[in-house]
């Protein structure tokens, strides 16, 4: 009989393998979409709307998923969600019209609404004060997005983009059933007929579930975004072919994913608040020197006209990117350590509200950055969107939290 140690590292430990491979899956179109948008000849917003449909389902089902982990335990529900993925994997590479692909990713989308089930799994086997580590190390799985950069582009040039789903398929098939072996049930978990649908559904209206929404939107939908974008986004700046940009791509995706784990350590020792705050304030610095597009300047002297570029290059470009990782890893964590302190008691239907909003920005930006793209044709233009989305963060949480304490702290030196 394993130990309550052993069960809970263990679910842990296949939770975050598990939700690697799903993430895998999800970000599969970041790679294979880009042979498909050339074979189908799609303009930026279909590319952006291609990359981005799995993201749509993954999304929408996040908040319903919560519920059920909360009445029925992840175990169940985690095993459930990833076979019914395996088909819709394997039914991809037979695609051979745009409509194709938008259906069979929002069945494969179905893969990413696993965070919302393994964040409340595994943070219930803890004890409040390690919940932000247990939390950081499953988010993690979210380097299944480097991965996918890592693997996909070699199996692209070597047998075609068909052979990715089919080969993803499998590893699912096998995820499914280390899953079932090595995880575990605890009654305890459920929280059954005690919470009603209307009494999860009551979080709607707490205003701090929506700030942590807008947050987790930055963080989590702008990394899923960004994933999607940056192969494409090398390939048609930089002039890299698939399989390097894909691996400099990794170099945002990677951190992203890996250090989540080290945001819920410093969570848990700083506060979420305190961690968050930086983490908008080092992005909102990051993205305004990403935002500025590449730029010929002529200027008149006294000796005639002098030419000036002004740009990024590819390296302070990824530096920049591999920063901005690092930073949203850390924001991911501590997004969730929120709601770990503020609701304890239905952790798995306020993750599957913030989860589901930072879904959509995940499904939302891409599009958004192709449409940019085809309007302005500044290929920059995605990171002036997404400079402003963090705008709207930091002056909210100065706003509900920053000056809230300042407030706090005035009255306790005139108490004192």
């Amino acid at each position: 009989m394993a130990s309550q140690k052993t069960k809970q590292w263990s679910v842990v430990a296949m939770s975050t393998i598990a939700f690697t491979v799903c993430f895998m899956v999800w970000m599969m179109f970041a790679v294979i979409g880009i042979p498909i948008k050339n074979a189908l000849e799609l303009n930026e917003t279909q590319f952006g709307l291609l990359v981005a449909m799995p993201v749509l389902t993954g999304s929408l089902i996040r908040l319903p998923l919560g519920m059920l982990t909360d009445k029925f335990g992840g175990r169940i529900v985690f095993v459930i969600l990833m076979a019914s993925t395996i088909v819709p994997i394997y039914f991809i590479s037979y695609g051979t019209e745009f409509w194709h692909f938008l259906v069979t990713g929002l069945f494969v989308g179905v893969a990413g609404g696993s965070f919302t089930v393994g964040i409340a799994y595994c943070a219930r086997w803890f004890p409040k004060n390690q919940q932000g580590l247990a939390m950081g190390i499953f988010g993690a799985g979210n380097s299944g997005a480097a991965v996918t950069k890592l693997v996909a582009p070699s199996l692209v040039l070597a047998y075609g983009w068909q052979y990715v789903p089919q080969v993803y398929a499998a590893v699912m098939l096998g995820t499914v059933i280390l899953f079932w072996l090595f995880t575990f049930d605890d009654p305890a978990h459920k929280a059954g007929a005690k919470v009603t649908v209307a009494e999860q559904l009551a979080a709607l209206k707490d205003p701090r579930v929506w700030k942590y929404s807008q947050y987790y939107s930055i963080v989590f939908g702008g990394y899923v975004a960004l994933s999607l974008w940056m192969t494409k986004y090398y390939v048609a700046e930089y002039g890299f072919d698939i399989k390097d940009a894909a691996f400099l791509a990794a170099c945002f995706s990677l951190p992203g994913g890996v250090l989540r784990a080290l945001g819920g350590y410093f969570s848990d020792k700083f506060g979420a608040h305190k961690v968050t705050w930086w983490v908008l304030w080092f992005s909102w610095i990051c993205l305004f020197i990403l935002s500025y597009p590449q730029t010929d300047l002529v200027v008149q002297t006294v000796s005639g006209p002098q030419n000036f570029h002004i740009g990024l290059n590819v390296w302070v470009f990824t530096a920049l990117m591999f920063g901005m990782g690092i930073a949203w890893a850390i924001g991911k964590a501590s997004v969730f350590k929120y709601i770990s302190d503020d609701y304890p008691h239905n952790i798995g239907v306020i993750s599957g509200i913030v989860g589901l909003a930072g879904g959509l920005g995940g499904f939302l930006l891409p599009i958004m950055f192709g449409a940019l793209v085809d309007w302005t044709g500044v290929r920059s233009s995605c990171f002036m969107l997404m400079y402003g989305v963090v705008w709207v963060s930091l002056i909210w949480m100065y706003w509900t939290e920053v000056r809230n304490m300042d407030t706090m702290s005035g009255k306790h030196q005139l108490v004192a």
